[in-house]
Protein backbone atom coordinates (compact mmCIF):
# COMPACT_ATOMS: atom_id res chain seq x y z
CA UNK A 1 0.00 0.00 0.00
CA UNK A 2 1.28 3.12 -1.10
CA UNK A 3 0.75 6.73 1.10
CA UNK A 4 1.85 10.19 1.22
CA UNK A 5 3.34 11.54 4.22
CA UNK A 6 4.28 15.27 5.42
CA UNK A 7 6.50 16.63 8.36
CA UNK A 8 7.53 19.82 9.80
CA UNK A 9 7.32 21.62 5.98
CA UNK A 10 8.87 17.72 4.72
CA UNK A 11 7.74 15.91 1.94
CA UNK A 12 8.85 12.06 2.83
CA UNK A 13 7.21 11.00 -0.85
CA UNK A 14 5.74 8.16 -1.75
CA UNK A 15 6.64 5.02 1.12
CA UNK A 16 5.76 1.41 0.36
CA UNK A 17 3.88 -0.26 3.53
CA UNK A 18 6.70 -2.73 5.16
CA UNK A 19 4.04 -5.40 5.83
CA UNK A 20 3.54 -5.69 2.08
CA UNK A 21 6.72 -4.56 0.41
CA UNK A 22 9.65 -4.36 3.18
CA UNK A 23 12.35 -6.19 0.84
CA UNK A 24 11.96 -2.70 -1.41
CA UNK A 25 13.64 -0.99 1.15
CA UNK A 26 17.36 -0.68 1.83
CA UNK A 27 20.09 0.41 3.96
CA UNK A 28 21.20 3.68 2.17
CA UNK A 29 17.33 5.13 2.75
CA UNK A 30 17.96 5.31 6.23
CA UNK A 31 21.42 6.68 6.61
CA UNK A 32 22.39 9.93 8.28
CA UNK A 33 24.74 11.83 5.99
CA UNK A 34 27.17 12.59 9.02
CA UNK A 35 27.71 9.41 10.94
CA UNK A 36 26.77 7.40 7.57
CA UNK A 37 24.98 4.88 10.07
CA UNK A 38 21.26 4.18 10.81
CA UNK A 39 19.50 6.77 12.03
CA UNK A 40 20.05 7.03 15.57
CA UNK A 41 16.37 9.22 17.01
CA UNK A 42 15.80 10.82 13.49
CA UNK A 43 15.09 14.63 13.57
CA UNK A 44 13.74 16.71 10.62
CA UNK A 45 15.45 20.26 9.65
CA UNK A 46 13.59 23.33 7.85
CA UNK A 47 15.25 22.68 4.68
CA UNK A 48 13.81 18.80 4.80
CA UNK A 49 16.92 16.91 5.06
CA UNK A 50 17.14 14.61 7.76
CA UNK A 51 20.04 13.81 10.74
CA UNK A 52 20.55 11.98 13.58
CA UNK A 53 19.55 14.07 16.92
CA UNK A 54 23.13 13.91 18.42
CA UNK A 55 24.52 14.02 14.93
CA UNK A 56 23.12 17.53 13.86
CA UNK A 57 22.94 18.62 17.46
CA UNK A 58 27.14 17.91 17.31
CA UNK A 59 27.80 19.41 14.21
CA UNK A 60 26.26 22.88 15.10
CA UNK A 61 27.92 23.03 18.54
CA UNK A 62 31.43 23.17 16.34
CA UNK A 63 30.50 25.78 13.67
CA UNK A 64 29.93 29.27 14.02
CA UNK A 65 27.19 29.03 11.35
CA UNK A 66 23.85 27.19 11.88
CA UNK A 67 23.73 25.53 8.55
CA UNK A 68 22.30 21.98 6.80
CA UNK A 69 25.23 19.91 6.06
CA UNK A 70 23.63 18.39 3.00
CA UNK A 71 22.40 21.54 1.12
CA UNK A 72 24.12 24.51 3.18
CA UNK A 73 20.98 26.35 3.74
CA UNK A 74 21.91 28.49 6.70
CA UNK A 75 19.09 29.40 9.80
CA UNK A 76 19.54 32.55 11.82
CA UNK A 77 17.73 30.91 14.79
CA UNK A 78 18.72 27.25 15.78
CA UNK A 79 15.71 24.96 14.48
CA UNK A 80 14.04 23.02 17.95
CA UNK A 81 15.01 19.16 17.45
CA UNK A 82 12.08 17.04 17.67
CA UNK A 83 12.02 13.62 16.59
CA UNK A 84 10.61 12.26 13.36
CA UNK A 85 8.31 9.61 14.81
CA UNK A 86 7.36 8.54 10.97
CA UNK A 87 10.85 8.09 10.25
CA UNK A 88 11.54 6.62 13.47
CA UNK A 89 8.75 4.14 12.97
CA UNK A 90 10.11 3.24 9.74
CA UNK A 91 14.03 2.70 10.96
CA UNK A 92 12.47 0.24 13.73
CA UNK A 93 10.75 -1.85 11.09
CA UNK A 94 13.81 -1.79 8.55
CA UNK A 95 15.92 -3.01 11.41
CA UNK A 96 13.58 -5.66 12.66
CA UNK A 97 12.70 -6.54 9.09
CA UNK A 98 16.83 -6.69 8.58
CA UNK A 99 17.40 -9.11 11.71
CA UNK A 100 14.40 -10.98 10.59
CA UNK A 101 15.90 -11.84 7.03
CA UNK A 102 19.27 -12.54 8.90
CA UNK A 103 18.25 -15.17 11.30
CA UNK A 104 16.44 -16.53 8.02
CA UNK A 105 19.67 -16.95 6.31
CA UNK A 106 22.12 -20.30 6.59
CA UNK A 107 24.80 -18.18 8.27
CA UNK A 108 22.21 -17.63 11.03
CA UNK A 109 21.43 -20.71 11.59
CA UNK A 110 20.83 -21.50 15.24
CA UNK A 111 24.14 -22.98 16.34
CA UNK A 112 24.93 -27.05 16.50
CA UNK A 113 26.09 -28.81 19.13
CA UNK A 114 29.43 -28.98 17.06
CA UNK A 115 29.36 -25.18 16.46
CA UNK A 116 31.08 -22.56 17.61
CA UNK A 117 27.51 -20.25 18.45
CA UNK A 118 27.95 -16.30 19.15
CA UNK A 119 28.74 -14.74 22.51
CA UNK A 120 26.29 -12.24 22.16
CA UNK A 121 23.13 -13.85 21.70
CA UNK A 122 21.05 -14.08 24.38
CA UNK A 123 17.68 -16.52 24.16
CA UNK A 124 18.42 -18.79 20.91
CA UNK A 125 22.30 -19.06 20.46
CA UNK A 126 23.19 -18.33 16.46
CA UNK A 127 25.93 -19.93 14.98
CA UNK A 128 29.09 -18.07 15.19
CA UNK A 129 30.66 -16.41 11.77
CA UNK A 130 34.30 -15.38 13.13
CA UNK A 131 36.04 -15.21 16.42
CA UNK A 132 37.87 -11.80 17.68
CA UNK A 133 41.08 -12.98 19.01
CA UNK A 134 41.96 -9.53 20.77
CA UNK A 135 37.90 -9.33 22.82
CA UNK A 136 38.45 -13.72 22.44
CA UNK A 137 34.66 -13.63 21.85
CA UNK A 138 32.72 -14.89 18.79
CA UNK A 139 30.17 -12.97 16.49
CA UNK A 140 27.28 -13.87 14.87
CA UNK A 141 26.57 -11.71 11.38
CA UNK A 142 24.52 -9.29 13.21
CA UNK A 143 26.77 -9.26 16.52
CA UNK A 144 29.78 -8.81 13.87
CA UNK A 145 29.31 -5.68 12.66
CA UNK A 146 30.73 -3.13 14.89
CA UNK A 147 34.24 -5.09 13.96
CA UNK A 148 33.50 -3.88 10.13
CA UNK A 149 32.04 -0.88 11.40
CA UNK A 150 34.03 0.95 14.12
CA UNK A 151 37.56 2.10 13.43
CA UNK A 152 38.97 0.56 16.28
CA UNK A 153 37.45 -2.81 16.19
CA UNK A 154 38.47 -3.27 12.74
CA UNK A 155 42.22 -3.36 13.91
CA UNK A 156 41.05 -6.48 15.59
CA UNK A 157 40.52 -8.77 12.47
CA UNK A 158 38.19 -10.74 13.77
CA UNK A 159 38.84 -14.83 12.52
CA UNK A 160 36.94 -17.77 10.82
CA UNK A 161 37.16 -21.02 11.90
CA UNK A 162 38.23 -20.80 15.53
CA UNK A 163 38.33 -24.87 15.45
CA UNK A 164 41.31 -24.59 13.47
CA UNK A 165 43.03 -22.18 16.19
CA UNK A 166 42.82 -24.84 19.16
CA UNK A 167 44.95 -27.58 20.32
CA UNK A 168 43.63 -30.86 19.25
CA UNK A 169 45.24 -32.11 22.12
CA UNK A 170 44.08 -29.76 24.70
CA UNK A 171 41.32 -27.64 23.38
CA UNK A 172 43.20 -24.51 24.16
CA UNK A 173 44.13 -21.51 22.28
CA UNK A 174 47.27 -22.32 20.00
CA UNK A 175 48.97 -18.98 21.30
CA UNK A 176 53.29 -20.48 20.85
CA UNK A 177 55.24 -21.39 17.86
CA UNK A 178 57.90 -24.55 17.97
CA UNK A 179 60.72 -23.60 15.95
CA UNK A 180 62.80 -27.03 16.68
CA UNK A 181 58.97 -28.81 15.05
CA UNK A 182 58.18 -25.83 13.06
CA UNK A 183 54.29 -26.30 14.51
CA UNK A 184 52.11 -24.15 16.58
CA UNK A 185 51.21 -25.24 20.38
CA UNK A 186 49.42 -24.10 22.83
CA UNK A 187 50.68 -23.46 26.50
CA UNK A 188 49.57 -27.41 28.05
CA UNK A 189 52.12 -28.14 24.98
CA UNK A 190 54.69 -26.34 26.32
CA UNK A 191 54.42 -27.52 29.39
CA UNK A 192 55.02 -31.29 28.28
CA UNK A 193 56.29 -32.36 24.79
CA UNK A 194 58.06 -29.30 23.85
CA UNK A 195 59.54 -28.21 27.51
CA UNK A 196 62.90 -27.98 26.27
CA UNK A 197 62.17 -26.90 22.58
CA UNK A 198 62.65 -23.67 21.00
CA UNK A 199 59.68 -21.91 21.32
CA UNK A 200 58.09 -18.64 20.69
CA UNK A 201 54.72 -16.68 21.31
CA UNK A 202 52.84 -17.18 17.91
CA UNK A 203 52.96 -12.76 17.21
CA UNK A 204 56.64 -12.97 17.49
CA UNK A 205 57.14 -15.65 14.98
CA UNK A 206 54.95 -14.34 12.91
CA UNK A 207 56.34 -11.02 12.64
CA UNK A 208 59.67 -12.62 11.72
CA UNK A 209 57.81 -15.21 9.30
CA UNK A 210 55.80 -12.12 7.83
CA UNK A 211 59.27 -9.93 7.75
CA UNK A 212 60.36 -12.95 5.74
CA UNK A 213 58.13 -13.24 3.50
CA UNK A 214 58.42 -9.05 2.44
CA UNK A 215 61.61 -9.74 1.79
CA UNK A 216 60.83 -12.67 -0.66
CA UNK A 217 58.25 -11.01 -2.13
CA UNK A 218 60.22 -7.87 -2.81
CA UNK A 219 63.19 -10.48 -3.86
CA UNK A 220 60.15 -11.57 -6.25
CA UNK A 221 59.45 -8.41 -7.68
CA UNK A 222 62.36 -7.18 -8.40
CA UNK A 223 63.42 -10.60 -10.22
CA UNK A 224 59.49 -9.70 -12.11
CA UNK A 225 61.35 -5.94 -12.53
CA UNK A 226 64.29 -7.32 -13.95
CA UNK A 227 62.60 -9.83 -16.21
CA UNK A 228 59.74 -7.20 -17.81
CA UNK A 229 62.81 -4.79 -18.42
CA UNK A 230 64.58 -8.21 -20.07
CA UNK A 231 61.37 -8.10 -21.94
CA UNK A 232 61.02 -4.32 -23.23
CA UNK A 233 64.99 -4.77 -23.99
CA UNK A 234 64.28 -7.46 -26.28
CA UNK A 235 61.24 -6.36 -27.30
CA UNK A 236 63.62 -2.61 -28.02
CA UNK A 237 65.96 -5.05 -30.17
CA UNK A 238 63.05 -6.51 -32.04
CA UNK A 239 61.68 -3.00 -33.11
CA UNK A 240 65.41 -1.68 -34.05
CA UNK A 241 65.70 -4.76 -35.73
CA UNK A 242 62.78 -4.19 -37.99
CA UNK A 243 63.79 -0.47 -38.36
CA UNK A 244 66.74 -1.77 -39.16
CA UNK A 245 66.03 -4.37 -41.49
CA UNK A 246 63.24 -1.29 -42.93
CA UNK A 247 66.41 0.55 -43.54
CA UNK A 248 68.24 -1.91 -45.49
CA UNK A 249 65.41 -2.52 -47.44
CA UNK A 250 64.64 0.78 -48.45
CA UNK A 251 68.61 1.61 -48.83
CA UNK A 252 68.80 -1.39 -51.90
CA UNK A 253 65.50 -0.44 -52.99
CA UNK A 254 67.25 3.05 -54.06
CA UNK A 255 70.00 1.40 -54.99
CA UNK A 256 68.45 -1.25 -57.30
CA UNK A 257 66.39 1.49 -58.33
CA UNK A 258 68.95 3.84 -59.48
CA UNK A 259 71.24 0.66 -60.98
CA UNK A 260 67.53 -0.13 -62.91
CA UNK A 261 68.01 3.45 -64.10
CA UNK A 262 71.39 3.35 -65.31
CA UNK A 263 70.74 -0.18 -67.01
CA UNK A 264 67.64 1.63 -68.63
CA UNK A 265 69.62 4.67 -69.64
CA UNK A 266 72.19 2.59 -71.15
CA UNK A 267 69.91 0.45 -73.05
CA UNK A 268 68.63 3.27 -74.58
CA UNK A 269 71.52 4.66 -75.19
CA UNK A 270 73.05 1.62 -77.07
CA UNK A 271 69.67 1.08 -78.53
CA UNK A 272 69.91 4.86 -80.11
CA UNK A 273 73.37 3.93 -81.22
CA UNK A 274 73.26 0.65 -82.66
CA UNK A 275 69.86 2.18 -84.43
CA UNK A 276 72.37 5.01 -85.91
CA UNK A 277 74.92 2.64 -86.79
CA UNK A 278 72.52 1.08 -90.34
CA UNK A 279 71.00 5.07 -90.72
CA UNK A 280 74.68 6.40 -91.15
CA UNK A 281 75.36 3.38 -93.37
CA UNK A 282 72.15 4.03 -95.48
CA UNK A 283 73.02 7.51 -96.03
CA UNK A 284 76.53 6.54 -97.06
CA UNK A 285 75.47 3.84 -99.67
CA UNK A 286 72.70 6.31 -100.91
CA UNK A 287 75.91 8.94 -101.59
CA UNK A 288 78.05 6.13 -103.10
CA UNK A 289 75.00 4.73 -105.56
CA UNK A 290 73.89 8.36 -106.33
CA UNK A 291 78.06 8.86 -107.45
CA UNK A 292 77.89 5.49 -109.29
CA UNK A 293 74.82 6.50 -111.19
CA UNK A 294 76.07 9.65 -112.43
CA UNK A 295 79.15 7.63 -114.05
CA UNK A 296 77.18 5.09 -115.16
CA UNK A 297 75.14 7.92 -117.01
CA UNK A 298 78.55 9.47 -118.23
CA UNK A 299 79.89 5.92 -119.37
CA UNK A 300 76.23 5.05 -121.03
CA UNK A 301 76.70 8.80 -122.68
CA UNK A 302 80.33 7.81 -124.14
CA UNK A 303 79.07 4.38 -125.33
CA UNK A 304 76.17 5.53 -127.48
CA UNK A 305 78.79 8.04 -128.93
CA UNK A 306 81.53 5.85 -129.56
CA UNK A 307 78.67 3.26 -131.17
CA UNK A 308 77.18 5.77 -133.22
CA UNK A 309 81.06 7.06 -134.35
CA UNK A 310 81.69 3.36 -135.15
CA UNK A 311 79.33 3.00 -137.97
CA UNK A 312 79.64 6.14 -139.61
CA UNK A 313 81.29 6.13 -143.08
CA UNK A 314 82.47 9.64 -143.48
CA UNK A 315 86.21 9.35 -142.86
CA UNK A 316 87.34 12.89 -142.05
CA UNK A 317 84.52 12.67 -139.19
CA UNK A 318 85.90 9.98 -137.74
CA UNK A 319 89.02 10.97 -137.96
CA UNK A 320 88.05 14.32 -135.89
CA UNK A 321 85.96 12.43 -132.99
CA UNK A 322 88.11 9.81 -132.66
CA UNK A 323 90.69 11.16 -130.51
CA UNK A 324 88.30 13.22 -127.78
CA UNK A 325 86.00 10.13 -127.31
CA UNK A 326 89.14 7.52 -126.97
CA UNK A 327 90.43 10.00 -123.91
CA UNK A 328 89.28 8.03 -120.58
CA UNK A 329 86.64 9.92 -118.37
CA UNK A 330 87.74 11.05 -115.10
CA UNK A 331 86.00 8.24 -112.88
CA UNK A 332 86.67 7.10 -109.45
CA UNK A 333 87.70 3.13 -108.60
CA UNK A 334 85.48 1.96 -106.83
CA UNK A 335 87.48 -1.56 -106.18
CA UNK A 336 88.41 -0.62 -102.56
CA UNK A 337 84.37 1.06 -101.87
CA UNK A 338 82.42 -0.69 -99.97
CA UNK A 339 79.11 -0.04 -97.63
CA UNK A 340 80.09 -2.33 -93.98
CA UNK A 341 77.62 -3.79 -92.21
CA UNK A 342 79.34 -3.47 -88.22
CA UNK A 343 78.88 -5.82 -85.56
CA UNK A 344 77.76 -3.88 -82.52
CA UNK A 345 79.75 -5.91 -79.84
CA UNK A 346 82.26 -3.45 -79.10
CA UNK A 347 79.13 -0.74 -78.46
CA UNK A 348 77.61 -3.50 -76.02
CA UNK A 349 81.05 -4.39 -74.38
CA UNK A 350 81.66 -0.25 -73.64
CA UNK A 351 78.19 0.22 -72.51
CA UNK A 352 78.21 -3.12 -70.28
CA UNK A 353 82.13 -1.96 -68.61
CA UNK A 354 80.52 1.31 -68.39
CA UNK A 355 77.33 -0.09 -66.50
CA UNK A 356 79.76 -2.28 -64.19
CA UNK A 357 81.73 1.16 -63.45
CA UNK A 358 78.46 2.58 -62.43
CA UNK A 359 77.05 -0.92 -60.56
CA UNK A 360 81.22 -0.21 -58.66
CA UNK A 361 80.25 3.39 -57.54
CA UNK A 362 76.99 2.38 -55.95
CA UNK A 363 78.71 -0.63 -54.13
CA UNK A 364 81.14 1.33 -52.73
CA UNK A 365 78.17 3.98 -51.39
CA UNK A 366 76.94 1.10 -49.37
CA UNK A 367 79.56 0.34 -46.23
CA UNK A 368 79.24 4.24 -45.68
CA UNK A 369 75.66 4.09 -45.79
CA UNK A 370 75.45 1.12 -42.96
CA UNK A 371 78.20 2.61 -41.21
CA UNK A 372 76.77 6.16 -40.79
CA UNK A 373 73.53 4.11 -39.21
CA UNK A 374 76.00 2.63 -36.47
CA UNK A 375 77.43 5.68 -35.75
CA UNK A 376 74.54 6.49 -34.68
CA UNK A 377 75.43 4.70 -31.45
CA UNK A 378 78.51 6.45 -30.73
CA UNK A 379 79.32 6.25 -27.13
CA UNK A 380 82.30 8.55 -25.12
CA UNK A 381 84.53 5.43 -23.98
CA UNK A 382 87.16 6.20 -21.60
CA UNK A 383 89.68 3.89 -19.52
CA UNK A 384 89.14 2.59 -16.03
CA UNK A 385 92.35 3.23 -14.71
CA UNK A 386 91.59 0.63 -11.69
CA UNK A 387 91.26 -2.44 -14.13
CA UNK A 388 94.94 -1.32 -16.27
CA UNK A 389 97.35 -4.28 -15.65
CA UNK A 390 100.45 -2.76 -13.53
CA UNK A 391 102.53 -2.61 -16.79
CA UNK A 392 99.99 -0.14 -18.63
CA UNK A 393 100.44 2.97 -19.07
CA UNK A 394 97.40 5.68 -20.01
CA UNK A 395 96.99 9.27 -21.02
CA UNK A 396 95.42 11.98 -18.66
CA UNK A 397 92.72 12.64 -20.76
CA UNK A 398 92.03 8.26 -20.36
CA UNK A 399 91.74 8.19 -24.02
CA UNK A 400 95.60 6.49 -25.16
CA UNK A 401 97.01 2.98 -23.32
CA UNK A 402 100.38 1.76 -24.44
CA UNK A 403 102.44 -1.18 -23.05
CA UNK A 404 105.33 0.56 -20.78
CA UNK A 405 108.86 -1.26 -19.79
CA UNK A 406 108.52 -1.67 -15.81
CA UNK A 407 105.91 -2.61 -13.78
CA UNK A 408 103.84 0.18 -11.73
CA UNK A 409 103.54 -0.17 -7.80
CA UNK A 410 99.47 -0.02 -8.00
CA UNK A 411 97.04 -1.34 -5.18
CA UNK A 412 95.84 -5.32 -6.89
CA UNK A 413 92.27 -4.64 -6.83
CA UNK A 414 89.42 -7.48 -7.13
CA UNK A 415 89.05 -5.38 -10.88
CA UNK A 416 92.22 -5.18 -12.11
CA UNK A 417 94.09 -7.35 -14.47
CA UNK A 418 97.15 -9.85 -12.90
CA UNK A 419 98.99 -11.03 -15.30
CA UNK A 420 97.44 -10.61 -19.10
CA UNK A 421 98.48 -6.46 -19.67
CA UNK A 422 94.53 -5.59 -20.18
CA UNK A 423 92.29 -2.45 -19.28
CA UNK A 424 88.38 -1.96 -19.54
CA UNK A 425 86.25 1.00 -20.55
CA UNK A 426 85.17 2.94 -17.27
CA UNK A 427 81.35 2.42 -18.51
CA UNK A 428 79.16 -0.93 -18.85
CA UNK A 429 76.39 -1.58 -20.71
CA UNK A 430 73.47 -3.84 -20.69
CA UNK A 431 71.33 -3.15 -23.63
CA UNK A 432 70.88 -1.85 -26.86
CA UNK A 433 73.97 -0.82 -29.40
CA UNK A 434 76.90 0.90 -28.35
CA UNK A 435 79.71 1.87 -31.06
CA UNK A 436 83.25 3.66 -30.57
CA UNK A 437 86.58 3.10 -32.65
CA UNK A 438 90.22 3.25 -31.68
CA UNK A 439 93.05 4.10 -33.79
CA UNK A 440 95.57 0.69 -34.46
CA UNK A 441 97.42 2.24 -37.22
CA UNK A 442 101.53 1.68 -36.87
CA UNK A 443 100.99 -1.15 -34.05
CA UNK A 444 101.83 -4.72 -35.32
CA UNK A 445 100.22 -6.75 -31.52
CA UNK A 446 96.52 -5.67 -30.15
CA UNK A 447 93.50 -7.09 -29.39
CA UNK A 448 89.76 -5.12 -29.40
CA UNK A 449 85.96 -5.94 -28.40
CA UNK A 450 84.16 -6.20 -25.64
CA UNK A 451 84.13 -8.51 -22.21
CA UNK A 452 82.09 -9.42 -19.75
CA UNK A 453 81.75 -7.47 -16.05
CA UNK A 454 82.37 -10.98 -14.67
CA UNK A 455 85.93 -12.22 -16.72
CA UNK A 456 88.26 -13.99 -14.57
CA UNK A 457 90.86 -11.02 -14.40
CA UNK A 458 93.42 -13.05 -12.37
CA UNK A 459 96.11 -15.67 -14.07
CA UNK A 460 95.89 -16.93 -17.14
CA UNK A 461 93.59 -14.83 -19.79
CA UNK A 462 91.81 -16.84 -23.06
CA UNK A 463 90.18 -14.23 -25.17
CA UNK A 464 87.06 -16.62 -26.44
CA UNK A 465 83.09 -15.86 -26.06
CA UNK A 466 82.53 -18.77 -23.71
CA UNK A 467 85.20 -16.76 -21.28
CA UNK A 468 83.33 -13.48 -21.45
CA UNK A 469 85.27 -12.17 -24.23
CA UNK A 470 84.57 -11.02 -27.65
CA UNK A 471 87.27 -9.82 -29.49
CA UNK A 472 89.29 -9.65 -32.87
CA UNK A 473 93.30 -9.04 -32.34
CA UNK A 474 96.18 -8.32 -34.90
CA UNK A 475 99.53 -10.96 -33.09
CA UNK A 476 103.22 -10.30 -34.29
CA UNK A 477 102.09 -8.23 -37.57
CA UNK A 478 100.89 -11.58 -38.94
CA UNK A 479 97.35 -11.72 -39.75
CA UNK A 480 93.72 -10.27 -38.56
CA UNK A 481 91.71 -12.60 -36.70
CA UNK A 482 88.49 -12.74 -34.91
CA UNK A 483 88.41 -14.83 -31.71
CA UNK A 484 85.14 -16.83 -31.69
CA UNK A 485 85.57 -21.14 -31.11
CA UNK A 486 88.33 -21.25 -33.26
CA UNK A 487 90.33 -18.29 -34.92
CA UNK A 488 88.51 -17.19 -38.21
CA UNK A 489 91.07 -14.85 -40.56
CA UNK A 490 89.69 -11.50 -41.57
CA UNK A 491 90.48 -10.02 -44.86
CA UNK A 492 92.41 -7.10 -44.66
CA UNK A 493 90.62 -5.51 -47.64
CA UNK A 494 87.66 -5.49 -46.19
CA UNK A 495 88.76 -3.95 -43.49
CA UNK A 496 90.20 -1.13 -45.22
CA UNK A 497 87.02 -0.66 -47.20
CA UNK A 498 84.86 0.51 -44.17
CA UNK A 499 82.91 -2.67 -44.10
CA UNK A 500 81.17 -5.01 -41.79
CA UNK A 501 83.62 -7.82 -41.56
CA UNK A 502 82.73 -10.08 -38.32
CA UNK A 503 79.62 -10.86 -36.16
CA UNK A 504 79.53 -12.57 -33.09
CA UNK A 505 76.37 -14.79 -32.89
CA UNK A 506 74.50 -16.79 -30.62
CA UNK A 507 75.33 -14.52 -27.56
CA UNK A 508 73.12 -14.32 -24.59
CA UNK A 509 74.28 -11.38 -22.10
CA UNK A 510 72.86 -11.29 -18.69
CA UNK A 511 75.26 -8.68 -17.56
CA UNK A 512 76.94 -5.55 -18.16
CA UNK A 513 79.20 -5.34 -21.59
CA UNK A 514 82.73 -3.77 -20.85
CA UNK A 515 84.98 -2.01 -23.58
CA UNK A 516 88.22 -4.33 -24.02
CA UNK A 517 91.79 -3.12 -24.73
CA UNK A 518 94.74 -5.23 -25.28
CA UNK A 519 98.01 -2.22 -25.83
CA UNK A 520 100.70 -5.60 -27.24
CA UNK A 521 103.66 -6.11 -25.49
CA UNK A 522 106.97 -4.54 -26.30
CA UNK A 523 109.02 -7.54 -27.58
CA UNK A 524 106.05 -7.82 -30.49
CA UNK A 525 105.76 -4.56 -30.79
CA UNK A 526 108.51 -2.30 -31.09
CA UNK A 527 107.05 0.62 -31.86
CA UNK A 528 105.12 0.99 -28.75
CA UNK A 529 102.41 2.86 -30.33
CA UNK A 530 99.58 3.48 -28.00
CA UNK A 531 95.57 2.64 -28.52
CA UNK A 532 94.26 5.80 -29.16
CA UNK A 533 90.25 5.67 -28.32
CA UNK A 534 89.09 8.54 -31.16
CA UNK A 535 86.31 10.77 -31.36
CA UNK A 536 83.33 9.78 -34.21
CA UNK A 537 83.59 11.38 -37.16
CA UNK A 538 80.27 11.00 -38.72
CA UNK A 539 80.21 9.26 -42.42
CA UNK A 540 79.13 11.44 -44.60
Amino acid sequence: MIKNYKSYGFTFGLCLDMASSSSLLSEEQFLCSICLDVFTEPVSIPCGHNFCKACISGYWDTSDLCQCPMCKETFYRRPELRINTFISEMVAQFRKSVQVKATSSPEQCPAQPLDIPCDFCTGMKLKALKSCLVCLTSYGETHLEPHQRVAALKRHNPVENLEDRRCKKHERLLELFCRTDQTCLCVLCLKTDHKTHDTVPLEEEYGERKAQLEKTEAEVQQMIQERLKKVQEIKHSVDLSKREAEREISDSVQVFTDLVRSIERSQAELIEVIEEKPKAAERQAEGIIKELEQEITELQRRSTELEQLSHTEDHLHLLQSCPSLCTPLHTKDWSEISVHSDLCVGTVRRAVSQLEETLNKEMEKLPDVKLKRIQQYAVDVTLNPDTAHPYLIMSEDGKQVRRGDTEQDLPDKPVRFSTCPCILGKEGFSSGRFYYEVTVKGKTDWALGGARESINRKGYIKLRPENGYWTRWLRNGDGYEALSESFFPLSLREMESRSHIYSFTGCTFTEKVYPFFYPGINDCDKSSVPLIITPVNQTE
